[in-house]
């Protein structure tokens, strides 16, 4: 049984163990050893990550293809109108191309842990928050998207990826589940190993030696 864990990400963390700058990752939260992020969330975002044990579910989580649905909260400067709503649900024009239709929705102040820092917030600008949920994975997308339709992000919180959920975890806190390893769909497909090596599984040989090994056999001399 493979190991998936869920880990409310604070604001300002590195989704890696290592850092050379002095600044926190998830070595200062998780002690498992053997675990790896499906993923990446923002240095300046906060929320639900997933890590896992398993390269082969590592690899079915995070990769495009399987456009598992995340769900974001942003807070935006300015009162959302429901123009910029219809926009990131038609999709928008970023430079790397248009995104994706999107499902948004404007929401009430979720009352949501504090974020230390605090966003820098002006008294004569009004915030709001809407609800975002995308199957893609374009580089600080969300931000992008809502900037896109006038409305810049001041925060931003990953709420759920597929049927996983931050719900109950406060900011640092994670919970670790069982999980049902990936299905390979056949012995070609490349698997991505947890530690970013590519591994491609090969058949066995009938005989149970491997394909890597070469022997001798001695010959049988021809009779006169």
């Amino acid at each position: 049984m493979s190991q998936l864990i869920l880990f409310n990400k604070p604001f300002q963390v590195l989704t890696q163990f290592t850092d050379d700058q002095g600044r926190k990752t998830l070595a200062n939260f998780i002690r498992q050893k053997d675990v790896y992020a499906a993923g990446r969330l923002d240095y300046d975002s906060e929320g639900l990550l997933l890590l896992t044990d398993d390269g082969a579910l590592q690899h079915q989580l995070s990769h495009p293809r399987h456009k598992m649905e995340k769900t974001y909260l942003a807070q935006v400067e300015g009162e959302v109108t429901e123009a910029a709503l219809a926009a990131l649900r038609k999709g928008v024009e970023l430079k790397d191309g248009f995104t994706a239709p999107a499902k948004a929705e404007r929401v009430e102040d979720p009352k949501l842990w504090q974020r230390h820092p605090p966003i820098r917030q002006r008294a004569e600008i009004a915030t709001s928050w809407i609800e975002l949920r995308i199957t893609e994975g374009k580089n600080r997308q969300v931000r992008r998207m809502t900037a896109a339709v006038g409305f810049p992000t001041l925060r931003l919180i990953r709420t759920a990826i597929g049927r996983w959920s931050v719900e109950g975890l406060k900011p640092g806190e994670y919970r670790s589940i069982a999980a049902l390893p990936a299905v390979k769909s056949n012995s070609n497909a490349t698997v991505r190993a947890p530690g970013g090596e590519q591994k491609r599984p090969g058949k066995k040989p009938a005989n149970g030696k491997s394909r890597g090994k070469t022997t001798t056999s001695r010959k049988t001399p021809k009779r006169r």
